[in-house]
């Protein structure tokens, strides 16, 4: 089935009001697939081949526009394997909770305990509410092509080709810059994920048994890694993820045993650290809520998507506890360890004589594994269309699927084994891209989307998005260049 956009007679191209030729984009429904339901992107889809024809020629939101007839697009999806609220909450806990948490004292040593603990509330709350921006953007969007779902690319091309004159020209640009810093974040991710399993694994060892490079230790990883992303779809890691979250809450509840134990005074910490390494603490601290890349695959691919918004919803719930998790780590981890926080995870302060102290790194190490699949999704989905139409025969896709993913986490491999520092690459990975993907895209996105007559009495929203644009970009550029220059020049 192939959704062409343009009227009957005029296939790809249709003319506007003023005379103006505009190109339409071809969409192919496999693309429109949730993210978290690929199982049938190896293979041939049972649809119809009628074509669905619609006029998207003027911009829909201009006054004077024609009006599309209401369509809920939470309605109609017909999901193969649907995720309930509770599976989505998993997964949205696991898609936040990962090494960033880890890496909060460090952050907090890089602002100071008080524009700390503010600091990352203001964070989650702006990354929250940009998701918000995502997930409206897209349920208006889809109304107006009468599509189902929507990933967050194609969320951007969208919100340009349904806009003016003018935004139509970038459709195709906005949706290959949002794919490759997509790529950049979640490859980023996994990168770290390798490190930091390899670094947990190479302290447990090296106390009890024999002194390995930490390189060993990521090549032996490589294997186990390569397998378990084999695994196609994400409904059937579920319990997986269930035990990588189990793992998780039970390492921080004994992390926070440590870091409670014999706290020195608050006066031993600095409440404020220099402007130098402030931009170090935002790159830590977007990095940190890491989630923006995997809302809309679980939005998309749950059974009642009517309840992940709202004030009481799946995602202001999880959000609510990753910021409070985040703060209560940094904060403590900080006030406990103080200037030597600064390794990029505080399971590698915790005593090595102990081995309640070892067990933990051994959960963390497990969980943060777990969880690589859930970021691996990403940028695999981002790549593999591409490939796969290149591929002729089932038979080519299928094993192409398998060599693609192999591959790509050859690379992730390959990035780790370069990497210096755990906690300067998780400040230039949350400065560069995360930065740009969780509150500049969204609110820009919001801005086109809802441009000229939705924004509010006063145009309070634009001034509004303008402003997180702001604060997003300025972090970008500083934090971006702190972070290199803390990775080619590291603290002695």
């Amino acid at each position: 089935m192939t959704i062409h956009y343009g009227t009957p007679k005029q296939d790809m191209h249709t003319v506007n009001s003023n005379g103006h030729s505009t190109n339409k984009l071809k969409m192919k429904l496999e693309e429109k697939r949730p993210l978290l339901d690929n199982e049938s992107q190896s293979d041939s889809t049972d649809v119809t081949t009628e074509d669905t024809i619609l006029d998207l020629s003027k911009p829909i939101n201009n006054a004077g526009s024609t009006k599309i007839p209401e369509y809920n697009p939470i309605l109609n999806r017909d999901l193969e394997h649907p995720t309930s609220n509770f599976d989505t909450m998993i997964h949205l806990l696991k898609g936040n909770v990962g090494t960033g948490i880890l890496a909060m004292p460090d952050a907090f040593r890089n602002s100071g305990w008080v524009i700390g603990i503010f600091g990352t509330l203001i964070m989650g709350a702006i990354c929250t509410h940009c998701m918000h921006m995502l997930v409206g953007c897209a349920h208006e969007l889809c109304r107006r092509t009468q599509l189902p779902f929507l990933s967050f690319a194609e969320v951007a091309e969208l919100a340009f080709e349904t806009g003016t004159e003018t935004t139509k020209k970038f459709a195709r640009v906005s949706k290959s810059v949002v794919n490759l810093f997509l790529c950049i974040t979640q490859i980023g991710f996994c990168c770290v994920y390798f490190v930091f399993v390899a670094a947990n694994l190479h302290d447990i060892v090296k106390h009890y048994f024999v002194d390995i490079n930490v390189h060993w230790y990521l090549l032996i990883l490589l294997f186990p890694m390569i397998f378990i992303n084999w695994l196609k779809n994400l409904k059937y890691l579920t319990p997986v993820s269930l035990f990588a979250a189990i793992l998780t809450v039970s390492g921080l509840i004994v992390t926070f045993f440590y870091m409670l134990q014999d706290l020195p005074k608050v006066n031993t910490i600095n409440a404020v650290s220099t402007w130098a390494q402030l931009p170090l603490f935002f790159g830590t601290a977007i990095y940190a809520f890491e989630g923006i890349g995997v809302i809309l695959p679980l939005e998309n691919n749950m059974k009642t998507p009517q309840d992940f918004g709202g004030w009481t919803g799946v995602l202001n719930t999880g959000m609510v506890i990753v910021a409070c998790l985040y703060t209560a780590v940094g904060f403590f981890g900080y006030l406990k360890y103080g200037d030597m926080a600064k390794l990029g995870s505080i399971t590698l302060y915790l005593p090595p004589e102990e081995i309640l102290a070892q067990s933990v790194r051994l959960m963390m190490a497990v969980a943060i594994f777990l969880s690589y699949c859930l970021q691996f999704y990403v940028p695999f989905n981002v790549i593999w269309p591409s490939i796969r139409e290149k591929l002729p025969t089932e038979k080519s896709r299928y094993y192409g699927e398998y060599v693609s993913r192999t591959i790509l986490v050859i690379i992730t491999f390959s990035l780790a084994m370069a990497i210096p520092n755990i906690g300067s690459v998780i400040s230039l990975v949350g400065a560069f891209s995360s930065s740009a993907l969780a509150i500049i895209f969204p609110p820009l996105i919001e801005i086109i989307t809802f441009y000229p007559n939705k924004l509010g009495k006063n145009n309070w929203i634009l001034w509004k998005d303008i402003f997180i644009m702001l604060f997003g970009f300025v972090g970008f550029m500083f934090g971006s260049y702190v972070s290199i220059l803390n990775i080619l020049y590291p603290e002695e």
